[in-house]
């Protein structure tokens, strides 16, 4: 399928872009997800609906995925915006215990289960943990229920005794392999702002700023002012690094809760992952999925979760008081609703386009749920009426 009107200017306007899209999200993505998007039958969140909005009940499902569901809808109740979303939120979290948490009688979550609950990969995996522990914050942070504190101070516990690395940061996961990614780390220092946020314990203050420190002193390379991908063990950066700008303008907006909730200033590094990220856009305005360390373009297929992080980007600069960054903000959001978001299923999307505009994956994957409902949750928490 070719995308609609691929460089021709959204009809869209800025002025009410936010609204559009949050109205879209509380009346067709919301209903979506947690319709056809839940496995009545045995339970669990599919890993993705087809291009017609039915779900594919046998596909395998990834654990991360189960947590980003959880997170999705616990926000959404938070928010006010679906209040039976706490309701369903904990259905999956009573799933993702069940099925996924020590199956195998050895500590932390399995990587991937099959349709029917039963274990396809036994990995730990630190990602897959990571957003356990965003999804633990957020129903937390919607009823501060004991059980999820337990379940939050449990997995705390295997990532110092298990994930936490002698080098810095966290490994990959267990067994530990290389390359060590930037990835993981990201993902565990946004769950660690999430969860301070609803604790308000400075345990997890400190540990996102030991990440924070990782940052700074491996994973940004101040010289030539870009975040790598991939590490040796050491934090070496491996050559030629590989940059997507999408997580580039991710840690932008991250920087800016971390600022938020310690007063560690972080505009100059915000700043410069902005500019770094702007770089690797093509003829749409849209980011880029990968680039170089000089700001080639490397891979110009195009997905749907770095526009949505670059809306963040402007959205958290807006949120600083940055001259234009608003207005920035919800162009972005315009050409994600434009390239992205139109798509033939209400609550929908398209993943990813070739260079020439054509749709390369025909089916709607949940995992983007998470990026698109957090870039309209920050866009109506800052630019909203």
């Amino acid at each position: 399928m070719v995308e609609r009107d691929n460089v021709a200017e959204p009809k869209t306007g800025t002025d009410d872009i936010v609204g559009i899209l949050k109205s879209r999200m509380i009346a067709d993505a919301l209903p979506l997800w947690s319709s056809e998007g839940w496995d009545s039958r045995v339970g669990g969140f599919v890993e993705k609906l087809d291009a017609q909005g039915n779900a594919d009940l046998a596909a395998p499902r990834r654990v991360r995925v189960q947590a980003r569901q959880i997170y999705c809808f616990a926000k959404a109740a938070q928010l006010g915006w679906y209040p039976q979303g706490g309701e369903i939120a904990l259905k999956g979290l009573d799933y993702m215990l069940s099925k996924a948490k020590a199956p195998d009688g050895r500590p932390g979550f399995v990587h991937i289960l099959a349709s029917d609950g039963a274990v396809l990969n036994p990995l730990r995996d630190t990602y897959d943990h990571a957003f356990v522990l965003l999804a633990l914050a957020a129903l937390y942070q919607l009823d501060h229920d004991a059980q999820v504190r337990s379940e939050i101070d449990s997995l705390i516990g295997f990532f110092d005794i298990h994930l936490r690395s002698p080098d810095g940061g966290y490994s990959e996961g267990v067994p530990t392999s290389t390359p060590r990614r930037q990835n993981p780390q990201m993902h565990v220092f946004e769950a660690l702002i999430a969860t301070f946020d609803a604790t308000h314990d400075q345990a997890f203050q400190a540990r996102a700023g030991d990440l924070f420190g990782l940052f700074v002193s491996s994973l940004y390379d101040g010289q030539k002012r870009v975040l790598g991908e991939y590490f040796e063990q050491d934090w070496s950066r491996i050559e030629p690094v590989s940059v997507e700008p999408g997580h580039q303008a991710e840690w932008v907006w991250l920087l800016k809760g971390f600022e938020r909730i310690t007063g560690c200033p972080t505009s100059k590094h915000r700043a410069l992952l902005l500019e770094s990220a702007l770089r690797y856009r093509d003829g749409t305005g849209c980011l880029v999925d990968e680039g170089d360390a000089e700001g080639n373009i490397v891979k110009s297929t195009r997905r749907c979760w770095p526009q949505t992080e670059i809306a963040k980007a402007w959205i958290a600069q807006a949120e600083a008081g940055q001259a234009g960054a608003a207005d920035e903000a919800r162009a972005a959001l315009v050409r994600l609703d434009h390239h992205y978001l139109q798509h033939p299923v209400a609550g929908g999307w398209y993943d990813r386009f070739d260079a020439g505009g054509r749709s390369l994956v025909d089916a709607i994957p949940a995992s983007t749920f998470y990026h698109v409902l957090c870039a309209i949750a920050e866009a109506d928490r800052v630019l909203g009426a």
